[in-house]
């Protein structure tokens, strides 16, 4: 069984271990020291503030898989962008639980008045972040060599964007300012 759903509060237990992992062990974070349970709530809650999606994977073991879209920057002229954030449980990758994400979180930024996602993703080696976004339609904008340090060396930043829905097609609406 696999079930993507919204996140709910009982879930933040298992979102702060996997993503503990990945601070302890990944570079796909340049966080350095793992956040708390309360810390994770808390970015939860800004996220779900926005009305932006947040979104667990589910299987028979659990919450195996958290993603996330979060404003792109605080300003309000980019209020139709947003970076994507998604991470999986060591065991549930290589499965394509964060295909099935990436297009579930896509479908619901839309919803929510996206227009472009972007994502932000840490180690030019992560190419399991880079392929999942590649394989979801997202396109290579650059790469930010060498300004993360983490594990005793140096890391570069990918950045990938893909439009959704109406894009830059069109203005946005009355109702959308």
């Amino acid at each position: 069984m696999i079930k993507i759903r919204p996140s709910q509060d009982t879930d933040i237990p298992a979102i702060t271990a996997i993503y503990t992992y990945h601070v302890l062990h990944g570079t796909g974070t340049f966080e350095t020291t793992p956040p708390t349970e309360q810390d994770m709530a808390t970015w939860r809650a800004d996220v779900l503030s926005k009305a932006l999606p947040y979104l667990v994977v589910e299987t028979d073991a659990g919450v195996v898989g958290f993603a996330y879209c979060n404003s792109f920057k605080p300003r309000p002229a980019y209020r139709f962008s947003a970076e994507d954030s998604i991470y999986l449980a060591p065991a549930a990758a290589g499965k394509g639980l964060g295909r099935l994400l990436l297009e579930e979180l896509m479908g619901q930024a839309e919803r929510a008045g996206v227009r472009k996602l972007i994502a932000v993703i840490g180690d030019s080696a992560n190419l399991g972040s880079v392929g999942v976004h590649k394989a979801c339609g997202f396109n290579s904008v650059g790469v930010l060599a060498n300004c993360g340090w983490k594990f005793d060396r140096w890391l570069d930043v990918v950045l990938m964007d893909r439009v959704i829905g109406l894009g830059s097609t069109q203005a946005p609406t009355q109702s959308e300012l």
